[in-house]
């Protein structure tokens, strides 16, 4: 089988792998979809972010769907052909935190394409994936693309969590790449009065508005356009920052009212924060890290209609194209969610 590799920054290269074969209790999957997460994005351009760097060859790819090509012993529920969303969150199911249900925080987690432990975790780019059968959630009625989003929408519904109630909630999206805007479908779904949103592009804050953001802010031509809703110690109740940029940040603090809720999703290197400014709004600020119970609910909203995910999926490459597709992905003034197809 193929599989697509990073050594390095702007070093990705397509390398044949032996053929997997699945155990008991796992499940061989034939890829067809998989979307370029922007975490596959940072090892493509940067080799890692923050302190997580590549220290050896590493298959990206963690958001991905394919069919039901064999089944190991043991397996039920699944059927050969039928198409699977693929959850990368792979917890031990021993550690402290998994017994106390924050399997996101596993001591011990596989997570596809991840270079924070050492070895690294192999990823799910490939042609050919063998996976634990509790991982495969069954995707009727979706397309092989929209079940490969899952993944993105289980991190937006656990965001969701973390903020609370948001029915009736006046919420501010600072990021519109594919996090953000699915941040702003959520929101809506959730019940949200208004939702802003900010970004650097045209592009995607015009997404954001045909996506259900009452109003937009392109921070790169008015740096203070959050300004009228700093009126009165502040507008917003909830904050979902999806850049990872402090400047995001500190820019929404005088646009929250107080006691509102910050949900930092975005990921990058370290941020300074206004945390006088914070104290004296008693900001409440949750970090939001990744998800594992959301992921089958994700599946399940796009099959009820409740969320639809095609809006954000602007581009599909072949395997082979893997990377001009990953240079189109950089681009947040042409593309949102480019996806590859296996």
């Amino acid at each position: 089988m193929k599989a697509i590799v990073a050594h390095a920054a702007k070093d990705l290269r397509i390398e044949e792998q032996p053929d997997p074969t699945p155990g008991p209790g796992e499940v061989l999957i034939r890829m067809e979809a998989g979307g370029i997460c922007g975490s596959d994005l940072h090892y493509f351009n940067h080799g890692g972010f923050g302190t997580i760097r590549l220290k050896e060859p590493m298959i990206l790819g963690h958001e991905v769907a394919g069919r039901v090509a064999a089944l190991g012993a043991g397996v039920g529920g699944l059927q050969e052909g039928q198409l699977v969303a693929v959850s990368p969150s792979r917890p031990c199911g021993r550690c402290r935190f998994c017994f106390e249900g924050s399997q996101n925080h596993c001591l011990n987690m596989r997570f596809y394409g991840s270079a924070m432990p050492f070895p690294h975790i192999q990823g799910a780019f490939r042609e050919v994936l063998v996976a634990d059968a509790s991982q495969c959630v069954p995707a009727d009625g979706l397309t092989a693309a929209e079940a490969a989003t899952a993944e993105p929408l289980s991190v937006v519904l656990h965001a969701a969590k973390q903020a609370g109630d948001l029915m009736g909630k006046r919420v501010l999206v600072t990021g519109c790449g594919p996090i953000g805007l699915l941040a702003v479908l959520v929101a809506r779904n959730a019940g949200a009065v208004e939702i802003a949103a900010t970004d650097v592009t045209a592009f995607t804050l015009d997404k954001a508005r045909a996506l259900g953001a009452d109003s937009t802010v392109n921070v790169a031509e008015t740096p203070d356009g959050l300004a009228p809703f700093a009126n009165d110690k502040g507008h917003f109740d909830v904050h979902f920052e999806c850049s990872g940029v402090a400047a995001a940040l500190n820019a929404a603090v005088p646009a929250l009212r107080p006691g509102a809720t910050i949900v930092q999703l975005g990921l990058g290197g370290d941020m300074t924060l206004p945390v006088q400014a914070m104290t004296a709004k008693e900001l409440v600020l949750k970090g939001s890290f990744r998800f594992h119970a959301e992921f089958a609910t994700a599946v399940e909203m796009m099959q009820a209609g409740r969320i639809d995910v095609a809006p954000i999926l602007t581009h599909t490459a072949p395997m082979e194209d893997a990377a001009s597709a990953f240079e189109l992905a950089s681009d947040r003034t042409a593309a949102i969610k480019v996806q590859l197809a296996f």
